[in-house]
C-alpha cells in the first residue's frame, strides 16, 4: 500500500542491444556531406584502378598527366613532364599508390575518429593533384573554363574538406559550411568562388564562337547513344554561340555568388538552381566526367559543386535531440 492508495508494481524490460540503439543518432547535416565527400574520394581511388592506369607510355596514366603540361608557363610545365616520367618509370607501383591514397582518403572520411587527418590529407592531395594532375586546370592557358570542370574539380574537393571539418559548434550554425571559419567569412569564399567562376566563363576559350561545342564535342568519343544525342542537340543549339553563352553562365555566376546574401527562402531558390545548373554541366559539358566511356579518373566538378551548395543550405540548428527509447517499455499499474 501506498498511502493508503492500491498497490504500485513499476517493471521495466530491456531487450539485447538496447544500449547500442539508444547511443545511435542520425548523422547530423554536416556528417552527411562529410560521407557524401568520401565516397566522391573512394569513387576517384575506384577509377584509378582502370587496367590501362597501369599501362606505361602516352596511353597509360603518364601519359595523361604529360598532356596537362601542354600550353602551361614553362616552371609549370617542366614540373608536371618531370611527374610524369616518373609516374612511366614506375607506372603500376606509382598508379597502386594514387589509387591506395585515395581510397584510404574515402575510408578516413567515413570513419570518425580518423576525420580530421583525412580531410587534412586530402586537402594537401587536392593540392597536388591540381598542380600536377590537372595542369592547375587550365586556368593560365585560357581552358579552365567551369563548363568543362575549371578550375579543376580537385580544388572543390580541398574547399569542401575546409568548409565541412568538424568543430565544437556542430548543429549550431545557419549552414553547414559556416562550422570552422564561421558565417561571415564562408559567405565570403562562397561569393569568391562564384564571382571567379564567372571571370573564368568570360576570360577562357569558351567564348570563341565555337568554344561551347568544342567543349562538348571533346567529351563526346566514346559515349553511349543516348549521351552522344543530348551532345548533338546542346552542339547544335550553342554552335557558334560561344560568346553569349559565357556571357549567359558568367551573369548566373554573379548572381549565384551574391545569393547568400539574400533572405534565407531566396538563398535557397538560388542554391537550388544552383543544384540544377551543376547537374546540367555535369551531364552535358561534363558527360559525367567521361566516366561512362572509360578513361576517367574522377567525376569531374558536377558533383561536387552540389555538394558545396549542399553545405550553404539553410539548416535549423539542431541543438535538440528527443531519443525514444523505442526498445523500453514502462508499465505502472496503481490500483485504487
Amino acid at each position: 500500500m501506498v498511502d493508503g492508495k492500491g498497490p504500485e508494481i513499476s517493471g521495466v524490460v530491456e531487450h539485447p542491444g538496447q544500449k547500442d540503439l539508444l547511443s545511435w543518432q542520425r548523422p547530423t547535416w554536416r556528417r552527411g556531406l562529410q560521407l557524401a565527400l568520401g565516397v566522391v574520394w573512394l569513387l576517384d581511388g575506384m577509377l584509378q584502378l582502370a587496367p590501362f592506369m597501369f599501362t606505361p607510355g602516352a596511353k597509360g596514366f603518364s601519359g595523361m598527366l604529360a598532356g596537362t603540361a601542354t600550353g602551361n608557363p614553362k616552371p609549370v610545365a617542366s614540373s608536371i613532364t618531370w611527374n610524369s616520367n616518373v609516374v612511366d618509370h614506375h607506372a603500376v607501383a606509382a598508379n597502386a599508390v594514387f589509387a591506395l591514397i585515395q581510397i584510404l582518403i574515402g575510408l578516413g572520411i567515413a570513419w570518425r575518429p580518423t576525420l580530421k587527418p583525412a580531410l587534412t590529407l586530402s586537402v594537401v592531395w587536392s593540392l597536388g593533384v591540381w598542380w600536377f594532375g590537372e595542369g592547375l586546370g587550365g586556368v593560365l592557358h585560357g581552358t579552365g573554363s567551369p563548363l568543362s570542370g575549371g578550375p579543376g574539380a580537385v580544388l572543390f574537393y580541398a574547399l569542401l574538406a575546409i568548409l565541412l571539418w568538424p568543430t565544437s559548434t556542430e548543429g549550431s550554425t545557419p549552414f553547414a559550411a559556416a562550422g570552422l571559419i564561421g558565417v561571415g567569412a564562408a559567405r565570403v569564399l562562397w561569393t569568391v568562388t562564384w564571382a571567379f567562376l564567372a571571370l573564368l566563363c568570360l576570360l577562357g576559350s569558351g567564348r570563341a564562337p565555337g568554344g561551347v561545342s568544342d567543349m562538348i564535342n571533346t567529351v563526346n568519343s566514346g559515349e553511349p547513344g543516348w549521351l552522344s544525342a543530348i551532345d548533338r542537340h546542346a552542339t547544335s543549339a550553342v554552335n557558334g554561340n560561344g560568346l553569349a553563352v559565357a556571357v549567359v553562365f558568367a551573369a548566373l555566376f554573379l548572381v549565384i555568388a551574391a545569393c547568400v546574401y539574400f533572405p534565407p527562402w531566396a538563398t535557397q531558390v538560388m542554391l537550388g538552381v544552383t543544384i540544377v545548373l551543376s547537374l546540367a554541366i555535369w551531364v552535358v559539358t561534363e558527360n559525367f566526367g567521361m566516366i561512362l566511356a572509360g578513361g576517367a579518373t574522377d567525376p569531374n566538378s558536377g558533383p561536387v559543386l552540389v555538394l558545396l551548395a549542399l553545405s550553404f543550405w539553410p539548416v535549423a540548428p539542431a541543438t535538440l535531440r528527443t531519443t525514444a527509447p523505442a526498445s523500453r517499455t514502462t508499465a505502472t499499474l496503481e490500483t485504487v
